[in-house]
């Protein structure tokens, strides 16, 4: 393998999913070219003052996983997870636009009926209004209308979980994004426990699964679960890792199985996004969700001649540390598959908005903190320092 091929290519993904971005590079971009989401014509009321958002997302790969572990331990709890996964892979992204209320939400579910019982889809079903009625006693409201769940085992080798979420806005609330030199860099943690979750959260998030459930965990699982990965990748970086399912890793005096730890719910920030964009909305000049493409996740809103500095991380929380030791991958191939830690950063201009919005972040036992700051440069790079190593990315 060489230097330039990253070992989450081999695997047949992609972290910066430059093909797509190739192939829609000429679609419009909406009214607000620079936003999180692609923000369209107010289709519905046909008022000037309004716009339309829709988006569409999964859990990923991280369903093959989550088939694994459901085979292996008859826990069923962990197909809530994937419907909260699939959930939030939608609405946080939303959130950056500034959009957290009233949205409308269908779901899409394939499934190999032969491998993936009704109790399964009852659970898929049924805990989506369970999460949504969570959601709802934060502020944020949404609303479910319906969904697909098709037989598709030809397709579909266990499962594929699904929504597509649709709201109505103002646009004088539509967050486009507008990075400048002199901003602070705000993160918030992906890992821990916030209020409104139940368990410690690894902080996986539904980004890297396929390089996580392959470099972790052992060979044996290649012959016992073949449907649960893709049999045309080379045998070299399938399952390769040396832990089992069940291994237990201990983090702050608890025993977790690594498996689930690795299966933890894509955290939501909606309640703490609605708290900044109530607030302090005005000094708050981009908000990203650190999904596809890790810590580099903000290249494709960053303008010209802008040096993003990262160099005050949090400390690489357990899961991402135990997934390098096992991998042996490089940080820089880390830091673009993964969040690493914080899964959300808000761009401010100002120093006492930060502390505002750090405040806000740890009243809901999220920690966060300054993690980086905006330089002019001469062309447009992200710098990010860990470990005494200052990995940078040029566009």
């Amino acid at each position: 393998m060489s230097n330039e091929q990253l070992k989450y290519d081999l695997r047949g993904v992609s972290a910066s999913k430059h093909e797509v971005h190739d192939a829609i590079k000429n679609i419009d971009k909406g009214l607000f070219p620079n936003a999180f989401c692609k923000v369209i014509p107010d289709i519905v009321g046909k008022d000037h003052q309004f716009c339309n958002v829709m988006h569409a997302d999964t859990a990923g790969t991280k369903t093959s996983l989550a088939y694994m572990y459901w085979k292996e331990t008859g826990d069923l709890s962990v197909w809530k997870g994937i419907v909260e996964d699939a959930i939030v892979m939608n609405i946080d992204d939303m959130g950056c636009i500034g959009c957290i209320d009233d949205i409308v939400l269908s779901s899409t579910i394939g499934r190999n009926r032969t491998l993936i019982p009704a109790e399964v889809v009852s659970i898929l079903i049924n805990h989506t209004q369970d999460f949504l009625d969570k959601l709802a006693k934060y502020g944020i409201g949404i609303t479910l209308a319906g969904g697909e769940t098709a037989d598709v085992g030809d397709i579909v080798r266990t499962l594929d979980v699904g929504f597509t979420t649709f709201a109505r806005m103002q646009k004088k609330n539509v967050i486009n994004i507008d990075i400048k030199p002199g901003n602070l860099i705000v993160g918030f943690s992906s890992f821990g426990k916030a209020t409104y979750e139940d368990n410690y959260n690894g902080g996986m998030g539904s980004n890297g699964l396929t390089s996580a459930r392959h470099d972790v965990f052992a060979k044996v699982y290649a012959s016992k679960y073949p449907e649960a990965f893709n049999n045309s990748i080379p045998d070299e970086v399938v399952f390769n890792g040396s832990k089992l399912l069940t291994d237990k890793i201990d983090i702050d005096g608890e025993s977790l199985d690594i498996g689930k730890l690795v299966l933890s719910p894509t955290r939501t920030y909606l309640p703490i996004i609605k708290e900044i964009i109530d607030n302090h909305r005005v000094n708050v000049t981009g908000i990203i969700h650190c999904s596809g493409g890790g810590q580099t996740k903000v290249s494709k809103f960053m303008g010209d001649d802008i040096h993003i500095i990262k160099d005050n991380l949090f400390e690489i929380p357990p899961l991402f540390s135990l997934i390098r030791a096992e991998s042996g991958l490089a940080y820089r191939e880390m830091f673009q598959v993964f969040n690493m830690g914080h899964r959300l950063e808000c761009y401010v201009s100002d120093l006492d908005t930060a502390k505002q919005l750090i405040a806000i972040s740890k009243s809901f036992d999220v920690d966060a903190k300054i993690i980086g700051k905006v330089e002019p440069s001469d062309r447009s790079k992200i710098s990010i320092h860990c470990d005494g190593e200052v990995i940078v990315y040029e566009y």
